[in-house]
């Protein structure tokens, strides 16, 4: 027994006692392979998962030093059953591999001629592969290079895929670091070198940190056409914008696919929207995946990817693929689809090392309680349980709460963020500012945002139309007062609204506003646990001592 700050358990579950000394030292060493499941105040529940394992397989992280960090940070003796299961886990990592034969093609080939036929008698893989080649290697048909990996790793055994790509088309690319007086940070050059390393595969990074540069990084590692898919027609614009200024492109070189353009040029710019418009049951614009030879594909936000773009990814996959973003988390599972279709994670850097390099700002992150009143609290306990997360989420007395969080804050950007409309209305009208929602126009939208940007507005409601690759670096303060239940990566999306460092080095400040004893406050709490995994701590506040000073101290910092 030590004093350790972990308790490790035979269920795969991990417990960090956030309050000892070496917490903060131990949650970076479990990160690459555990996940955060439950951050309540004193002890953080992590879940050991075979995906986790693999990503940090991938990742160049070894058996050995997982079990080390478990051994080392453990205040009682690690199970050895446990042990046991993590070795075996990651050694099934790459037991099977894809690669390019020289007579045959592509083949799936096993260092374990046991494993190779425990997968050929799926009934799932027998109609992807071809002839046995010898007792370790059978082919595999080139079209189903994606589909084959998807099963696999469903089967518990994920290939690891080295079978290379192609060039694609050729393009000249390259940065304007020196005639634009900037160079790539150490962290995006090692985020480019760990994904061409690796040929495939994810990258993450804070919200604020430059993924946009590692893209273009990327692109000018490729020197080939590139397809970038994006979340919006704003976010694609603002892409371009970025391009233009840290690249070599021309703007004849960049196109935008999106409801409102369809250009097709050496650098394409796509929104999800448009990939998955149907028409007549078809999806008739996944055809740009075919419209050029690209030799790189960009997933902006990829944790968002729309099933229909994943299907199609299954069938290109000798083109190189990164995906970006600032959590892998998806609430519908589809983890796995990210790992087998885009590729492992190649690089993930933790927040709070960003932070501490100055290249976002430090949070404040606090939860504001507030309490239904009396009326509502009835309706509330009589409603159906659908309704009642509404409900909740929009009672009016947070109205209040927000001005006052508004005014504490009067040199700062502020951005109040919701999910409801018609409370983002009664909002817009009761601080006298204006709203953005899917609704608005895009030329308004970007019109709206350039007055944030300049000071013009102070304040700007906006829904989940701003969650993402939305570049407002002035921003300071964001309010939440509702969000897409317990949306973990859209938690992560909003606090990154603000973390833009500031020319003065002041902090930002993130309040989530939450109606305690309701549903509201069990969704917010799952909402924290990627933040919670990335070190940042919610201060709980109440709203009646905000308002009313019902306590001596002033618990809110001034800006």
């Amino acid at each position: 027994m030590t004093d350790g700050p972990l308790i490790v358990q035979s269920d795969k579950t991990l417990l960090l006692e956030i309050d000892h000394e070496l917490s903060t030292e131990c949650r970076r060493a479990i990160a690459p392979f555990a996940e955060l499941e439950r951050a309540p105040e004193h002890i953080h529940t992590y879940r050991i998962t075979p995906l986790g394992l693999w990503n940090a397989r991938a990742a160049h992280h070894d058996a050995e030093a997982v079990i080390d960090a478990l051994l080392r940070y453990s205040r009682y003796p690690v199970p050895h059953a446990l042990l046991v299961d993590i070795a075996e886990t990651m050694a099934r990592y790459g037991r099977l591999k894809l690669h390019m034969h020289p007579t045959h093609g592509l083949v799936l080939q096993s260092t374990d001629q046991s494993v190779l036929e425990e997968v050929l008698r799926s009934k799932k893989i027998a109609p992807l592969v071809g002839a046995r080649i010898s007792e370790d290697i059978v082919a595999v048909h080139p079209s189903e290079r994606g589909h084959i990996k998807q099963i696999l790793l469903k089967l518990g055994w994920p290939a690891e895929d080295l079978a290379g790509y192609v060039d694609g088309e050729a393009h000249p690319i390259s940065l304007h670091e020196e005639e634009g007086g900037w160079q790539l940070r150490p962290y995006q050059r090692e985020a480019v070198e760990g994904f061409w390393h690796g040929g495939s595969g994810v990258v993450v990074l804070p919200c604020g940190a430059g993924k946009t540069i590692v893209g273009a990084a990327a692109m000018a590692t490729a020197k080939a056409t590139t397809l970038i898919l994006v979340t919006n027609t704003v976010s694609a614009r603002q892409w371009k914008a970025e391009l233009l200024k840290r690249t070599s492109l021309t703007e004849d070189e960049i196109g935008e696919y999106s409801g409102a353009r369809k250009e097709i040029r050496p650098v394409t710019i796509a929104t999800y929207q448009v990939m998955t418009t149907r028409r007549q049951g078809v999806y008739a614009h996944l055809e740009l995946f075919d419209a050029r030879d690209w030799g790189l594909i960009i997933y902006d936000e990829v944790h968002l990817l729309p099933a229909p773009v994943f299907r199609f990814t299954a069938d290109i996959q000798a083109r190189r693929r990164l995906g970006l973003t600032a959590t892998l988390v998806r609430e519908d599972g589809m983890e796995g689809e990210v790992f087998s279709l885009i590729g492992p994670k190649r690089y993930d850097a933790p927040w709070k090392d960003i932070e501490a390099q100055g290249y976002i700002a430090p949070a404040d992150c606090a939860e504001v309680r507030v309490t239904l009143p009396d009326a509502e609290r009835m309706a509330y306990a009589m409603a159906e349980p659908e309704e009642r997360y509404r409900m909740a989420a929009t009672t009016s007395f947070k109205n209040r709460v927000v001005e006052h969080l508004v005014n504490k804050h009067p040199d700062d950007h502020v951005l109040v963020i919701g999910q409801y409309l018609d409370q983002l209305d009664e909002l817009s009208a009761h601080l006298n500012a204006p709203l953005i929602t899917g609704a608005t126009p895009v030329k308004e939208r970007e019109r709206l945002y350039q007055s944030f940007r300049d000071g013009e507005t102070r304040v700007l409601v906006v829904s989940k139309v701003a969650n993402f690759s939305v570049d407002l670096p002035e921003a300071g303060v964001a309010i939440q007062v509702s969000g897409t239940f317990g949306s973990r990566q859209e938690e992560a999306q909003r606090l990154g609204r603000v973390l833009r460092p500031k020319g003065d080095k002041r902090s930002a400040h993130f309040y989530t506003i939450v109606t305690r004893d309701t549903v509201d406050a069990d969704f917010a709490a799952h909402r924290q646990r990627f933040l919670a995994e990335q070190g940042y701590a919610y201060r709980i506040l109440d709203a009646d001592e905000l308002l009313y000073g019902a306590s001596t101290e002033d618990p809110l910092p001034e800006s």
